[in-house]
């Protein structure tokens, strides 16, 4: 099996997951190449692509999901993202939902792993009492991502690569 982890990061904290996804691919089990999103050029002949992005505005960034909806229909896909809102929380739910959507590909599972947000970006939201509360969570996420994110994140890799095989 031939397996891309790929990954979209602004602070580091995505690439950190991607990092963590590849260690927990068996080289025994798989084929493994890890590259950033912009320095994939061909997808096309990989068996599962794990592919990983920021959640900005609660949404897929416009770079990921451009590079979502060029996977030929058909392949397997796992997506993975970092935020700064609580894990399984809905803003990070409806950016997965989003996300979900945009590739023909079968996508298997997603995986949200809190990420440390910038200062100034949690400081513009809380100015501005619509976001206060998502700019008093993401300040709780400065640990993050941690040993145990990483060591789901190894997990999640394992699985999706189970579920990829069959």
């Amino acid at each position: 099996m031939k397996v891309l982890v790929t990954y979209q990061s602004e602070t580091g904290n995505t690439e950190k997951v991607a990092r963590a996804i590849f260690e927990g691919i068996e080289e025994s089990l798989a084929t493994k190449t890890l590259a950033p999103m912009g320095e994939v050029e061909d997808v096309s002949g990989f068996d599962l692509i794990f592919v990983g992005f920021p959640v900005m505005g609660h949404t897929v960034p416009p770079k990921a999901a451009n590079f979502l909806k060029s996977i030929p229909k058909g392949t397997k896909v796992a997506l993975f993202a970092t935020h700064g809102s609580l894990r399984g929380g809905p803003l990070a739910q409806t950016a997965f939902h989003y996300g979900s959507t945009l590739p023909s590909a079968d996508v298997l599972g997603s995986m949200g792993v809190r990420g440390k947000v910038r200062q100034s970006v949690i400081d513009a939201a809380l100015k501005n009492l619509e976001n206060k509360s998502w700019g008093e969570e993401a300040a709780s996420a400065v640990t993050h991502p941690n040993e145990a994110d990483f060591a789901d994140a190894r997990a999640f890799a394992a699985n999706m690569l189970t579920r990829a095989r069959g």
